[in-house]
């Protein structure tokens, strides 16, 4: 179990997911502390510690001597986070690693043969801990929509979609044959990681679409990069199962054979009109049910950033060695697909999946 007070976790790298656990940990601070930072550059550095308070090293042995950081986060581009990851697994530190935690299929396996299974490495796959997918996911594993035979994705890019799509198949590391095709559009520019846009501008936009078979199972992936900050692109998620579904915000299930039931995922918003509670998120109802509850209330953060605190949580406690909760068997995995759906959609052929060197 996770010792009391916050947790003095380290940060590798720094930008624009970095700067989301420097933010959790300043709302949150009876749970989190960021205690160290490593970065390339002793600029960056200077301004870390002025900015946000936080003792910040660009030497890896000056970041690690002396401390108790329970683990480290690294947040650096893929090209890095596989040499950052095989440095900290040899000196025995437990590291969470940012998505993907390697560029390519070579890269993966190199990590992995390096690290093996025993390792204390997860993977910060931030999609399967937000509120709403964590409702969702915990809906299909529930029973009361039967066996879940399809799980339609229309949320992300790549492994993150993939991500997604096994966690509400249930899907481990069974094979896939994979579709795929590409479809471009005209659409008004939205806003980005910067803002609103300045001016009207059209530019094409990129849909990706993909069948993964599981067996009896069918994943179908759908993305179009817009959908991450567009105001006119929203995302989709459709469950199947034998005895209901999910639709985006709506489920239903079959009571018994001649009755259904019908409801709805509701969030539960607090500091809007009369609601004295201060702006935060609760979590979220299915009918009168409480299916999903932040865990940070009443801290003021975005879903991703309950995600991301949630992986924070989760790290904190496999570290002192509690369960694993998103291995880099499983990172490596969606990794992986989400580079056969590209393959796919590229070559214009089927594609099966093959095990690989993380496969249990």
């Amino acid at each position: 179990m996770k010792s009391e007070g916050p947790v003095p976790f380290g940060i590798i790298g720094h930008g624009w997911r970095a700067d989301f656990y420097l933010r959790i940990a300043r709302e949150l601070p009876e749970r989190f502390e960021v205690a160290r930072m490593l970065v390339r550059r002793e600029e960056t550095a200077a301004k870390l510690r002025s900015e946000w308070g936080v003792e910040a090293f660009t030497d890896i042995d000056a970041f690690l001597d002396g401390s108790e950081m329970p683990f480290v986060v690294v947040s650096v581009p893929r090209d890095a986070c596989a040499v950052y990851i095989r440095e900290l697994a040899k000196r025995g530190v437990p590291v969470l690693a940012e998505t993907p935690p390697a560029r390519d299929l070579a890269g993966l396996t190199e990590l992995y043969a390096a690290v093996g299974p025993d390792t204390k490495v997860q993977v910060a796959e931030q999609l399967l801990f937000q509120p709403m997918h964590a409702a969702r996911i915990a809906l299909a594993r529930s029973g009361r929509l039967g066996p879940i035979s399809q799980a339609q994705v229309s949320v992300s890019h790549g492994y993150h979609g993939v991500s997604l799509i096994r966690q509400l198949l249930g899907v481990s590391f069974e094979d896939a044959e994979i579709r795929g095709e590409r479809f471009l559009s005209p659409i008004v520019q939205g806003p980005g990681r910067d803002g609103p846009p300045k001016e009207e501008a059209v530019k094409m936009t990129r849909q990706d679409l993909a069948t993964l078979r599981f067996g009896d199972r069918l994943g179908v992936f759908d993305f179009t990069g817009e959908q991450y900050f567009s105001w006119i692109r929203s995302s989709r998620v459709l469950v199947r199962g034998l005895r209901g579904e999910i639709v985006n915000e709506d489920a239903a299930w079959l009571e018994s054979f001649d009755t259904p039931v019908l409801t709805k995922f509701s969030r539960v918003d607090n500091g809007f009109g009369p609601n004295l509670l201060g702006h935060h998120y609760s979590g979220v109802l299915l009918g009168s049910e409480w299916i999903y509850r932040n865990p940070f209330a009443p801290g003021k953060l975005t879903d991703d950033e309950i995600a991301i605190a949630t992986a924070l949580d989760k790290m904190a406690d496999y570290a002192e060695g509690g369960p694993s909760f998103y291995s880099l068997a499983e990172a490596s995995q969606d990794h992986y697909l989400g580079m056969l759906i590209d393959q796919a959609i590229e070559s214009d052929t089927t594609i099966v999946s093959e095990r690989q060197i993380w496969h249990p």
